[in-house]
């Protein structure tokens, strides 16, 4: 099986650090968002890959080409980017000759068993209840559990289910014929050609789908999100980083914490839920549930919540104090 991966976003949530750098080689653990991706992909058996490329595209294909040289790989540049669907379009040669495809979005990583996923006779798409389903791709479903209706970002949801950027695709021909109507008919939703709209079209065509409960899904697209992948990962190997103290003396090491290579870090209490990248130096801060990116320097910091890009500079304040009897000073929350 072919995975197809749109990674083309500029990835405007994620300002400042997507100015420099693609949104799906955000860091997230101790990996990219992408690296993630991928390596579920792996898992899962597959070994040929196409990427949709666009905003900063020769970044991903030389992280790609450099990080996963085993691949089979090729690169399909979406320009001008108008949405999903049109990313498909563009990379239709790729796979529109293949028994089945399987579509995950750059920028989401989902937790579910992607081989039992391969093996379903029907073409699949993955789900997950959320809070405000009109943020997403929502799916109704019929009593024979077959898929009757998918609605871009509804105004009135009529089910909760959001698409999570998971998609099996049996007989990619349709999907393509399906592409290709609502280009011709120029069917837009909020300005863009969306997959969603051409699932829809399939549907009414006859072509049974089912929906797959995915058991956790991060949409990286957001600070807040990225930093819950980054806990929920990093909780994951907490077996990896039991004694990362005893290569920083003077520090204090929570769990979990990814520390990359050559890292410089002194007296300085590090953790829960922290991933630092290669050749960053820190020294006296206090770090929690916090992403810092490689060759970074942080000094004299206090942080939480926090993702510090890569080849970033802090200092923070050093005082020395002389305070007499009966004083209080507040230094501002």
């Amino acid at each position: 099986m072919k995975a197809i991966i749109p990674v083309a976003g500029v990835g405007s949530r994620l300002r400042p650090h997507t100015h420099t750098q693609p949104k799906s080689l955000v860091p997230v653990a101790d990996n990219t968002i992408l690296g993630h991706i991928i390596e579920k992909l792996l898992e899962a058996g597959i070994q040929d890959f196409v990427f949709v490329i666009g905003y900063l595209g020769e970044k991903v294909e030389h992280y790609v080409r450099r990080k996963y040289p085993q691949i089979s790989v090729e690169f399909v540049v979406q320009e001008p980017r108008e949405g999903l669907g049109h990313a498909l379009w563009v990379a239709r040669h790729t796979y529109a000759q293949e028994d089945s495809v399987l579509i995950m979005l750059g920028d989401a990583i989902v937790d579910v068993d992607l081989a039992a996923i391969i093996k379903a006779p029907y073409s699949v798409l993955g789900v997950k209840k959320v809070a405000k389903p009109s943020l997403f791709g929502v799916t109704e479903v019929g009593t024979d559990e077959f898929i009757t209706k998918l609605v871009e970002k509804p105004k009135i949801p009529k089910s909760n289910f959001a698409l999570v950027g998971l998609y099996k695709i049996v007989q990619p021909q349709k999907l393509v014929e399906s592409l290709e109507y609502i280009m011709a008919e120029d069917i837009r939703t909020q300005g863009e050609y969306q997959l969603t709209d051409a699932l829809m079209h399939m549907v009414k065509k006859g072509e049974k789908m089912v929906t797959w409960s995915v058991d956790h899904w991060f949409d990286c697209g957001r600070k807040e999100t990225l930093l819950e992948a980054n806990a929920t990962l990093l909780n994951r190997q907490k077996h990896r980083n039991q004694n990362l103290g005893e290569h920083f003396p003077g520090c204090i090491i929570i769990p979990p914490v990814s520390i990359g290579s050559d890292c410089a870090i002194y007296n300085s209490i590090i953790g829960p839920n922290v991933a630092i990248g290669d050749n960053a130096t820190i020294e006296n801060c206090i770090l929690s549930n916090s992403i810092i990116g490689s060759f970074s320097e942080l000094r004299f910091a206090v942080m939480q919540d926090s993702i510090i890009g890569s080849d970033a500079s802090f200092k923070g304040f050093s005082h020395s104090l002389n305070i007499g009897d009966s004083t209080e000073i507040n230094f501002g929350q």
